[in-house]
């Protein structure tokens, strides 16, 4: 005679998937407030609308969305906006079709090349993922939740 146990548990317990949010935007200068405005609706929607560090999120996705717009978006073409919550970790992707690779500038800066460091200087982690045409280049922050977590 064969006996099983019933399990009562939930089939994806622990497995939510993360909330993401994307919008695809033209190679247009309107398009930077538009980001930030998506980015703040998002913020809203996931609850972290006071959240102390939006203001740091919202700088590091307008620099993201400048750089492509400025370095990696080809005319006709756009680039794409992907924010994901999980809880415990925002991640900013901005995808565009340019070659590339963004780095910090070296050199003394001239009238460009602070986008890149204040990104590093105010997210948790940042950098660049290749793409079959064009690149990711992506910034983690940490909400408070998170923090929390690695403190105990």
């Amino acid at each position: 005679m064969l006996v099983t146990l019933r399990d009562i548990r939930a089939v994806n317990d622990g497995n939510e998937l993360p909330y993401p949010r994307e919008q695809f935007y033209a190679r247009d200068r309107r398009s930077v407030p538009a980001v930030r405005r998506f980015a703040a609706q998002s913020l809203r929607c996931w609850g972290l609308g006071d959240w102390d560090r939006a203001d740091d999120m919202s700088l590091c996705v307008s620099e993201l969305a400048t750089n492509a717009l400025l370095h990696g978006v080809p005319p006709g073409r756009g680039f794409l906006l992907r924010l994901r919550y999980d809880g415990g970790v925002v991640r900013v992707e901005v995808h565009d079709s340019g070659p590339g690779v963004p780095k910090i500038a070296d050199e003394a800066f001239g009238e460009g090349g602070r986008g890149l460091v204040l990104v590093a200087a105010l997210a948790d982690k940042w950098g660049v993922c290749e793409r079959e045409l064009g690149k990711v280049v992506w910034a983690e922050f940490e909400t408070s939740a998170a923090a929390d977590v690695q403190l105990v």
